[in-house]
């Protein structure tokens, strides 16, 4: 740790999401935010999600760390009454102005998700994040107290993340592994491009990472009151965010070690406890 970076890691954390959503879906090589074919109806969410979140219909659904919106509203476009919250102010204004493109209702609230405001309390049916989420937060134990504070009683989180055992991965042709598999301790670096489109220029950011272990993300959900139904790692995924990893002929992605296979993602579903009756 140098002295370049901030003591405040939220604060440089934040600058690179706002660059990030000012620049996302903006490119034409942009990976995974084209605007243009989400407003036509492109579905952004996966299966894992979709399997583990099941009918949503007439469902209050939070979505944390829902970036400028496109997941959160696709949610919207599934049947549930959504709110997105996200610490970017640049995200958040996005958020909204694509809601009004594609015709859809959902609310946006600009919080850092270790600090969610109390007017969430109890509102949700449905708390979900995905992808990339768990990595920026240096208080896991406040992220799923508030995850557990805004779920009704038999309310449900899902949770679907990039496994510690592959965030640990630099590289995988030569295999170079640089970052702990947990902890929590922060990891401080200088980000000059975005995984959505990495050729395009971007300025350098200093931000600060925070490496879960499967372990420490459990014990920090059962913690928080939740009680764990469902714990999934998965070898074989799709997600384009893996995109470190050889690609098969079918799109997936695998992650080779030996003769068998290292999870690439994790999924946790946890509930929050049923109302007691006198």
């Amino acid at each position: 740790m140098n002295g370049i970076f901030p003591a405040d890691g939220l604060a440089a954390n934040r600058a690179l999401w706002d660059a990030r959503a000012q620049a996302h879906g903006t490119t034409p090589n942009d990976l995974l935010y084209d605007v243009d074919s989400f407003l036509a109806g492109r579905q952004t969410l996966f299966g894992i999600e979709l399997e583990l979140a099941g009918d949503v219909t007439g469902q209050d659904v939070l979505h944390l760390q829902c970036h400028f919106g496109m997941d959160t509203l696709n949610w919207a476009r599934l049947g549930a009454r959504v709110t997105g919250v996200d610490f970017s102010s640049t995200a958040i204004v996005r958020a909204r102005e694509l809601a009004e493109l594609a015709g859809l209702t959902a609310d946006f609230v600009e919080a850092d998700t270790q600090n969610l405001p109390s007017s969430l309390a109890g509102r949700f049916d449905l708390v979900i994040a995905t992808y990339g989420v768990l990595c920026w937060i240096g208080d896991l134990d406040a992220w799923m107290r508030g995850a557990a504070m805004a779920l009704r009683p038999g309310g449900r989180l899902v949770l679907v993340d990039l496994h510690p055992a592959y965030q640990t991965l630099a590289s995988y042709e030569p295999l170079v592994a640089d970052w702990p598999y947990g902890g929590g301790q922060p990891q401080r670096e200088v980000v000059k491009s975005t995984y959505a489109d990495p050729d395009l220029p971007m300025t350098a950011q200093e931000v600060v990472q925070y490496p879960h272990s499967v372990g420490e993300i459990v014990t920090a959900a059962a913690g928080s009151g939740l009680i764990i139904d469902w714990l999934g790692e998965h070898t074989e995924v799709d997600f384009p965010g893996s995109r470190i990893l050889p690609e098969e002929p079918d799109g997936t992605r695998r992650f080779p070690f030996g003769d068998t296979y290292l999870p690439i993602l994790y999924s946790l579903r946890a509930r929050s406890p049923r109302a007691t009756t006198a």
